[in-house]
């Protein structure tokens, strides 16, 4: 039996993050009040218990749901083949799913990227680095926001890369860069008086970049090519565009924009997607953080906060005190549409797509060519939505089908959703006992929340205005009774199966007082390693306004009973806790990034089959190193790409007193990375 590493914490800020990293991710949302009030019912914490028996079941295990409106679809889980134990730690397994033949890494401590026997790997680019012409080379001691706008931005999240034509071996890589950590970036630096200088390097280090990236030819390794025509950096007062049915509200005009129509930045963006027409999503998340003296309903909703912020921008800049910009944080908390192949063009917010915490947003074309964008608000007790376009995707690269196809995303439905479990609710007790009818499972409904298109906007839901709608969705699914769950984060629909899996990373005030009890849909009170989810659209149909739902993933320690692995057997899988940012590889696996490991080991990326005789067949690729998180995962032919998050946050850390020494060795500021890795012997990843 595998003995896991002890705790390294007992910290209560969700999951296995630090206390620091919760005060300038996310402004310590684990110990503010749960912004969802309402009492709709919860979506909850049941999935786990079930599973050691399920494991016996796993032959036959099937579920049919029916449709709503008179429809069935069904998810099927292969019976699971008799697996060899997992190949010993500095062996190339040549055992496991096709992607997957890798020698998993063991759960371990180490202060740097931790990858397989066989591969090799790179440090793409780092905070800092110069990727616009005239940006100076990256000193730490000598910081200047006019640098920080010409360099690589701090925290990369999300990533994506796009080819470039006419240039061989070459690709765009996009990344997002999510927040700052001033007590690792200034050396001396005071929380209680940031100077303007800090302050103004901050909102230069927020934002997107976007680079162009040099590819061996023989192997994985990518090298950024600094000051690239295409290489762009858009920050906290970059312009961008609010388009949609929102776009000139008055519930988004300022005194600096009375229009309602050009905001400064973009902020907080955590992950995003790829869209079929080549450009790229970007999810404004934790947005709330840098407002100060909140005073409304809709602040508390969202988490605002009514004192002082963390950053104290509000000292430099009035639209970040809600005081005297009541709407400035409306403007905030939306998907962005970027075109990287034009670094003339001025960003999007879809405000057709609603706000609220977006995690991400992947899209996925119907038959005749619409996209669907799946979303997830990353709050304790909130809310899972898709967006349907009602306008098709024009085909071909001619001016005119790019011109169309930006505008895809301001015209369509906004959806939230609701699950059922097909078991009564006296069988779900929050204890993780399974349900007498063998299965944590069930249907569910897209609930309409609003439709935008050429004339306007219309509202589904009593009470509120289209406009409101849009600004305000949390409030709107609080009203139609959508499912409460555990932190949704990213939601990915696989381009194989068509299946959806949703992230839900954890959640440790569920079945608490005065929280939401347990239901079906969601695994164990006191959730603190998370959980995956599988949906299956009605049909197929990423359109339907209904759908099935089963468990694929409850995560923890593979020991616990209260653990499962789609039905794959526990003793030949990695241990895996609060499962995060999720990617598809090209023979349709799932691969998934954690934040906030509860079982002593660093985060990592994990990859695991979803389909056949080795469905739920887990395994452990890279671990990150010290304070880091696991961000960004591409998975391609012959690359994997991490974004290696916020290295070195650990409480009481700074400059001085470095946590970590990655990626530059002692003596050298820690600087969170882009990390490319591949095969030594130039295969494809895991084949």
């Amino acid at each position: 039996m595998r003995k896991l590493l002890p705790l390294l914490s007992t910290n209560p800020h969700g999951g296995g993050r630090s206390a620091l990293t919760c005060r300038f991710r996310c402004g310590d949302a684990c110990f503010h009040e749960v912004p969802n009030t309402s009492d709709n019912e919860y979506v909850g914490d049941v999935i786990a218990g079930a599973l050691s028996r399920r494991s016996a079941l796993r032959a036959a295990a099937v579920v049919t749901v029916a449709s709503a409106v008179g429809g069935a679809v069904t998810l099927g889980n292969a019976p699971a083949a008799e697996a060899s134990p997992l190949s010993p730690q500095g062996a190339q397994s040549t055992d496991g799913a096709r992607g997957l033949r890798f020698a998993p890494v063991a759960p371990n401590t180490d202060d740097r990227v931790t990858v397989p026997a066989g591969y090799e790997q790179n440090v793409v680019i780092r905070w800092g680095e110069p990727i616009l012409r005239g940006a100076p080379a990256f000193d730490s001691e000598n910081q200047t926001a006019a640098a920080q706008a010409g360099q690589f931005g701090y925290n990369n999240d999300f990533l994506s890369l796009l080819p470039l034509r006419h240039e061989p071996h070459r690709q765009v890589l996009v990344a997002n860069h999510e927040y700052t950590d001033e007590v690792l970036m200034f050396r001396g630096y005071d929380p209680e008086n940031p100077t303007r200088e800090q302050v103004e390097i901050a909102w230069a280090a927020h934002g997107l970049g976007v680079v162009v990236v040099q590819e061996e030819h023989r192997t994985g390794k990518l090298t950024a090519v600094t000051r690239h025509r295409l290489n762009r950096r858009l920050t906290a007062t970059s312009e961008f565009e609010l388009t949609g049915p929102v776009a000139g509200s008055d519930l988004v005009r300022t005194s600096a924009d009375p229009d309602g129509r050009t905001v400064l930045g973009t902020l907080n963006n955590c992950s995003g997607g790829t869209t079929p027409w080549g450009t790229t999503l970007h999810g404004e998340e934790n947005f709330n953080q840098y407002f100060a003296n909140g005073s409304s309903a809709t602040d508390k909703r969202y988490g605002i906060g009514t004192g002082a912020t963390e950053r104290k921008w509000e000292r430099f800049d009035k639209r970040f005190d809600l005081k005297q910009e009541p709407n400035e944080s409306h403007r905030f908390g939306w998907v962005v549409e970027l075109d990287p192949y034009d670094p003339e063009s001025t960003p999007r917010k879809r405000t057709a797509l609603g706000r609220f915490k977006h995690e991400a947003a992947q899209p996925r074309l119907t038959e005749d060519g619409r996209p669907v964008v799946y979303m997830g608000d990353d709050e304790r007790f909130d809310y899972l939505y898709k967006f349907v376009s009602s306008k098709r995707m024009k085909k071909g690269s001619s001016r005119a089908a790019h011109e169309h196809n930006l505008t895809l995303l301001d015209e369509g439905t906004l959806y939230v959703a609701r699950f059922t479990g097909d078991s009564p609710a006296a069988e779900i007790d929050g204890t993780g006992k399974l349900p007498n009818d063998g299965e944590f499972d069930g249907s569910g409904v897209w609930i309409p929340l609003a439709t935008a298109g050429p004339d306007g906007a219309v509202s589904h839901v009593p009470g509120m205005t289209a406009e409101e709608v849009y600004v305000f969705s949390r409030l709107a699914g609080d009203k139609v009774g959508a499912t409460k769950m555990d932190r949704p984060e990213d939601v990915e629909p696989s381009p194989r199966s068509g299946r959806v899996y949703v992230a839900l990373t954890n959640n440790s005030k569920r079945g608490t007082t005065g929280n939401a009890p347990a239901d079906e849909a969601n695994p164990r009170n006191v959730n603190k390693h998370g959980h995956v989810l599988e949906l299956s659209e009605h049909w197929d149909d990423p359109s339907s306004d209904g759908f099935a739902w089963r468990l694929f993933l409850v995560a923890g320690d593979p020991t616990d009973p209260a653990t499962y692995f789609a039905g794959f057997p526990k003793e030949k899988v990695s241990p895996i806790s609060c499962p995060d940012n999720v990617a598809f590889d090209p023979h349709g696996n799932l691969w998934i990034s954690t934040d906030g490991n509860q079982l002593g080991s660093h985060d990592g990326l994990f990859g695991v089959a979803t389909r056949g005789e080795r469905r739920g067949e887990l395994k452990q690729f890279l671990t990150v190193p010290t304070g880091a998180e696991t961000c960004g995962p591409l998975v391609q032919d012959r690359r994997v790409l991490v974004a290696v998050q916020h290295p070195g946050e650990i409480d009481g850390a700074s400059v001085e007193k470095p946590a970590s020494v990655w990626p530059d060795g002692p003596g050298k500021i820690v600087r969170p990375a882009v990390v490319s890795v591949w095969r030594t012997d130039g295969r494809d990843i895991g084949v």
